[in-house]
């Protein structure tokens, strides 16, 4: 697998299968997990920590903890998706986009799970390439 997509909620599904539909059509291996930063804080760090995907996808509404949290317990890339559930979604974006130094997470637009897959392929792309070159020296 080579993106693991979190949903904060079940709710939160539909922003998911967006980036589903692009990482299929770009034959890009994937699982998409259900799992609370505040309901199950233990499992979603053993989610974090035991995955073999190469980046993450984490989306959520309201507070946003979730990629933040996820960053918190990785050094793999984490791409925030803010849900619009209240205040048209500004409050999960905010929380997403403020991150303190050393938590890194990169935050696409409201529901815009589709732009989280591209990024998320451009990141493996680069990933891919920096390989070959290494491989080629």
């Amino acid at each position: 697998m080579k993106v693991l997509i979190v949903c904060g909620s079940q709710s939160d599904m539909g922003v998911a299968r967006r980036a589903e539909d692009v990482l299929k059509t770009n034959k890009i291996p994937f699982e998409i997990c259900v799992s609370s930063a505040h309901r199950d804080p233990k499992g979603t760090e053993r989610l974090v920590k035991n995955t073999d995907a190469d980046v993450i996808i984490a989306i959520a509404g309201l507070s946003a903890a979730l990629p933040g949290f996820v960053a918190s317990h990785t050094s793999k890339p984490v791409i925030g998706v803010p849900v619009g559930v209240k205040l048209d979604g500004l409050d999960a974006l905010l929380s997403m986009m403020q991150m303190p130094s050393g938590v890194p997470v990169a935050t696409v637009g409201i529901d815009n799970g589709r732009n989280a897959a591209e990024l998320a392929i451009r990141i493996l792309r680069l990933r891919a390439e920096t390989a070959k070159k290494k491989g080629k020296k």
